[in-house]
């Protein structure tokens, strides 16, 4: 049995290794090729020469690549009728600028599909080799699915916990012992919160339920639609801003404060994220 390796589905014995490109997911057309004939180029040419494929193809293109050089179809289908003539992949991306496939020469090369294409491409080789390929690829995007669940959910607590911390210096500082059990502390609160709201989103969570009537039927708020980062951020801050409480700061110099710091942590945080997702596409 063939070892799976990171960023590979592993469909009838055969390693098929796939990559993130913008945000869009490419499958190896080269190792499915591969499964069926030793020279992985034959089928990837043989199925570019089908007209069906030539019409999929374009049509994909056409509605995902506004800049695909349509005009050229014309001059590729006539060649094509030629039974001796044939389109590689590369040739392909060079006369047409299509984006739904990619192709490298050289020992970490290959040619990749869209998964739109791939798909397409696995019904031709063979329509039971397509269908595994969908069960593994829907498996894999559903444990990449649980992970990232898993790890909204890890900077949430985290994000819970630390505001205990900017509550108790609320509690200790901002409010008069009298009060700790009327609703002015819940309000002070939520004043608090609302300084985070504006220094990491840029609205208060009022004005976010006010464009949002839908989700907030829903019983959601604002930091339910935050992304793993910006919990990460809204936690630090949440740190940060229990100190500055502490350090009896008014509310406007904090707010300035806290988007300063929001504005720097998001831009590391973010450009570590992108380095990092680009080395898991090379």
């Amino acid at each position: 049995m063939a070892k799976k390796k990171k960023n590979t589905l592993f469909v009838q014995e055969t390693l098929v290794s796939w990559k993130k490109i913008d945000e869009q997911n490419y499958i190896s057309l080269t190792d499915m090729a591969r499964k069926f004939n030793e020279r992985p180029e034959v089928p990837i040419q043989s199925w570019m020469k089908n007209a069906s494929t030539m019409k999929f193809l374009e049509l994909w293109e056409r509605l995902h690549n506004a800049n695909f050089k349509h005009y050229q179809m014309a001059v590729i289908r006539e060649e094509l009728a030629d039974n001796g003539r044939f389109i590689s992949a590369q040739k392909w991306i060079e006369r047409t600028g299509a984006v739904g496939i990619i192709s490298k020469r050289g020992r970490y090369g290959g040619t990749y599909g869209h998964e739109d294409i791939a798909f397409e491409f696995a019904s031709w080789l063979s329509a039971e080799f397509k269908l595994y390929l969908i069960m593994e690829f829907k498996r894999l995007k559903q444990d990449e699915a649980e992970r990232k669940e898993l790890e909204w959910n890890v900077q949430r607590f985290i994000t819970k916990r630390n505001y205990a911390l900017q509550q108790e210096a609320v509690k200790q500082v901002l409010l008069p012992q009298s009060s700790y059990e009327n609703d002015e502390q819940w309000l002070e609160y939520a004043s608090e919160a609302d300084v985070l709201n504006r220094a990491l989103f840029g609205m208060t969570a009022k004005q976010w339920r006010d464009s949002h009537p839908e989700e907030v039927k829903q019983g959601e708020n604002i930091r339910d639609y935050a992304t793993n980062i910006q919990l990460l951020v809204l936690s630090n801050l949440e740190a940060i801003n229990s100190e500055l409480i502490r350090d009896v700061l008014s509310k406007d110099e904090r707010y300035l404060r806290l988007q300063e710091a929001a504005l720097f942590q998001l831009g590391i945080f973010y450009r570590d994220q992108q380095l990092i997702d680009k080395k898991l596409k090379s």
